[in-house]
C-alpha cells in the first residue's frame, strides 16, 4: 500500500480509539518498553509528548524521573527539531501543531546526547522502517552523526504492518518496535532469517 494511503488509513483508525482502548493499550505499551534493558541502562531518555492518539509516555516520563534519568523532549524550531531536557511535567507547554514542547529558553540538545530515544510513527514494519507524518523531522534529527542511542519506535499494535514500508534515503529504521502487545527487536529477527 503507498505510504500516504497508509498513513490516512492508520491515523483515522488511531484517532477513533476510545479514550478507554487508548489508555489501556498506551499502559500495556509503556509498560513492555519500561521492562526493556535497553531502557534500564540509558541515563538519557528522550520521549515525546503525545498527539492524536499517539501511545502516551506518561508512565515512562514518571519512572524516568523517579530513576533519575535526564529526560529529554522534542521542540520544533522551524524547519528542524532540537530537544530540551525536562526536569518535571510542568515545564511542558503546547508548541507548534498544538502539541506539548519544553520551553523555549532551554538548552539544545542533539541526537547524540540520548541513550535511548523513543520515536512515535503512523506506522511501522516488521524491518523497523517507519511512516510519520510526512514532515521528516525526525528522520532529519536522527542523521546526527554521533547518535548512538537505541532507537524505539512506540506505537498500539494495529500500527505494525506486515508489508514492507517503501522506503526513502533519509529514512531512519528503528532498532525496537514496542506495541502494546509485542516487543520487535529488528536485530534479532535480521539474524533468524
Amino acid at each position: 500500500m503507498p505510504k500516504r494511503s497508509l498513513r490516512s488509513q492508520l491515523l483515522a483508525q488511531r484517532r477513533a480509539l476510545s479514550h478507554d482502548l487508548w489508555l489501556a493499550s498506551s499502559l500495556a505499551a509503556q509498560l513492555n518498553l519500561l521492562s526493556l534493558d535497553e531502557y534500564a541502562q540509558a541515563e538519557c531518555v528522550a520521549l515525546y509528548a503525545p498527539a492524536h492518539n499517539e501511545t502516551d509516555t506518561g508512565l515512562i516520563l514518571t519512572a524516568a524521573f523517579k530513576a533519575g534519568k535526564r529526560v529529554l523532549y522534542p521542540a520544533v524550531c522551524g524547519h528542524h527539531m532540537v530537544f530540551r531536557r525536562v526536569e518535571q511535567v510542568e515545564e511542558l507547554r503546547e508548541g507548534t501543531f498544538g502539541i506539548l514542547e519544553p520551553c523555549p529558553t532551554g538548552v539544545d540538545h542533539q541526537a547524540d546526547e540520548a541513550d535511548l530515544i523513543v520515536v512515535p510513527g503512523v506506522a511501522f514494519d516488521l524491518s523497523g522502517h517507519r511512516i510519520g507524518y510526512g514532515k521528516g523531522f525526525y528522520d532529519r534529527f536522527l542523521q546526527h552523526p554521533g547518535r548512538r542511542a537505541h532507537l524505539i519506535g512506540l506505537c498500539h499494535d494495529f500500527q505494525v504492518t506486515d508489508s514492507a514500508i517503501q522506503t526513502d534515503i533519509h529514512d531512519i529504521p528503528m532498532g525496537i518496535i514496542v506495541s502494546d502487545k509485542r516487543i520487535i527487536r529488528i536485530h534479532d529477527r535480521d539474524e533468524k532469517k
